[in-house]
């Protein structure tokens, strides 16, 4: 195999990108917590970047990856790794298959760290460390599988340039299910403890989106870079847009609402980042602020302890963007694309309709499930002197800063 060490070196770089997602997410969802919840959540997606790692290196890649049964899941034939060597091309010619398995385990890293949002201050670790295990297993190695790895969703047409279902829909609304299944907090936080880590953790997920959609394309050249712009172009507008409905509605502009409109919008553009023109982007970027922000408002209203909000910016905003790829994907910016709705091509605007509607049932049902399951077998909501005390003392007996709230 000849090696291309320009877009070998570019996939590891992005590789990294995407790893620095998750201690991003770390900081972004810590800062939202009390003080006295800090270390409970950022441990939540530190610990995911071990776990997941053993599980994608035991069987999580080749259940991905490696043959197909019934269109669904891969098999075990790669298993460990098996029969990986310094040679084994992977699915793109002139990158090593070493690459594209670290490349796509900073994906099944991040994905389910994203759903411990929904349920921060009221879940046990144990329950947690289960809940990632059967989660991967059932719900992201299989849409993983079905839409990257040759499974059905991808024979049928299905596009999903980065993870708008892999990753976004389906941890939006396992988040959902867990909402509802948990319940709500007994004892609310007052409000984010550390805007500033807030802003950091913003800023480092922010930068490795860039790898994240940019290195879904699996080479440099023109789709590469057209991925990177609309990435930036449609955080930027979220985020202006989030503002200035959030100042209309609130009568004061907020600097958490200009973050958490800047990660709606990289959520949305996601699944079409590298198959429309930058003006799409701006347009995904709009409606992703404002969407995305309504839909927060009806959590709201409803009721739904959804603690930082990853059912309206993921599970909505994953399921725009893939609904918009359907509207508005265009081959004069991906010829290896197609064409969407406004391009005439009603028929791919209906499997993009039909694939994130599956698979925003499939990740509702099966986390619902999966947290019943655990349930059975250890308690998975924490005791009510646990969520007063504040999980970091009560889990792990350690504390983030001297004091308390």
């Amino acid at each position: 195999m000849t090696i291309d060490t320009g877009n070998t070196g570019f996939m590891l770089l992005c590789s990294s990108l995407v790893m620095l997602m998750t201690p991003g997410l770390a900081f972004f969802y810590g800062g939202l917590v009390s003080r006295k919840n800090v270390l409970t959540i950022m441990m939540q997606s530190f610990v995911s970047m071990g776990w997941t790692t053993v599980i994608w290196f035991a069987v999580g890649y080749s259940l991905t990856f490696s043959g197909d049964v019934g269109g669904v899941i891969g098999n075990l034939d790669m298993a460990f790794l098996h029969g990986v060597t310094l040679d084994t091309p992977s699915p793109t010619p002139g990158i090593p298959l070493i690459v594209h398995i670290a490349y796509q385990m900073m994906f099944a890293v991040i994905t389910p760290a994203l759903i411990t949002g929904a349920f921060a201050n009221r879940i046990t670790f144990k329950a947690y460390l289960a809940f990632l295990t059967l989660w991967l297993l059932l719900v992201y190695f299989p849409f993983a599988h079905m839409i990257w790895g040759g499974g059905l969703l991808q024979k049928w047409g299905v596009l999903d340039f980065a993870g708008g279902i892999v990753v976004h829909n389906t941890a939006g609304l396992a988040a959902l299910a867990s909402v509802l299944y948990v319940g709500r907090r007994r004892v609310l936080d007052s409000g984010p403890h550390s805007i500033p880590l807030v802003a950091l953790g913003t800023g480092l997920l922010w930068f490795g989106w860039y790898g994240f959609n940019a290195g879904s394309e699996f080479r440099v050249d023109s789709v590469t870079a057209v991925a990177f712009l609309n990435t930036d172009v449609a955080a930027s507008f979220a985020a202006i847009a989030w503002l200035a409905i959030g100042w209309w509605q609130e009568k004061r502009p907020t600097f958490v609402g200009l973050l958490t409109g800047a990660v709606a919008g990289l959520a949305t553009i996601t699944p079409a980042a590298g198959y429309v023109s930058p003006l799409t982007a701006v347009i995904i970027g709009i409606a992703a602020g404002g969407v995305c922000y309504f839909a927060v408002t009806l959590k709201n209203r409803l009721r739904w302890d959804d603690a930082l909000d990853v059912w309206g910016v993921h599970g909505v905003g994953g399921f725009l963007g893939i609904v918009l790829l359907g509207v508005f994907a265009t081959t004069a910016f991906n010829p290896a694309g197609t064409d969407g709705l406004v391009a005439g091509n009603g028929a791919f605007f209906f499997k993009q309709l039909v694939a994130v509607a599956f698979s925003s049932v499939w990740a509702f049902g099966f986390t619902y499930a999966v947290l019943w399951l655990i349930d059975r077998v250890t308690p998975v909501k924490v005791d009510e002197a646990a969520e007063e005390t504040g999980l970091d003392t009560a889990l792990h007996g350690e504390t983030a800063y001297l004091g308390t709230d």
